[in-house]
């Protein structure tokens, strides 16, 4: 099997997880907010944590909760470039 982190981006651990008191838990990526996870999310989410061998193993499971939210600002810049006849 080859590696999924082909890049070593996830080496330098971008993600984080902060847990408050009423157990939500906040997933953030180079010190932004990007997630909220709540109720039962929260608790698989934390089993799956507990669960990992190392840091590499927790920064891809945070990786694969947060998705790929940068998405969303590609499609904006894109949609500007774009000449109207």
């Amino acid at each position: 099997m080859e590696p999924i982190d082909k890049r070593n981006r996830l080496d330098d651990e971008p993600f984080s997880y902060r847990i408050a008191k009423n157990n939500t838990i906040f997933l953030d990526y180079l010190g932004k907010q990007v997630k909220m996870l709540k109720g039962n999310d929260a608790e698989k989410f934390l089993q799956k944590i507990n669960a990992a061998q190392d840091s590499k193993e927790v920064q891809l499971i945070l990786a694969k909760i947060t998705g790929n939210f940068k998405r969303g600002n590609e499609r904006l810049a894109s949609s500007k470039n774009k000449r109207f006849p």
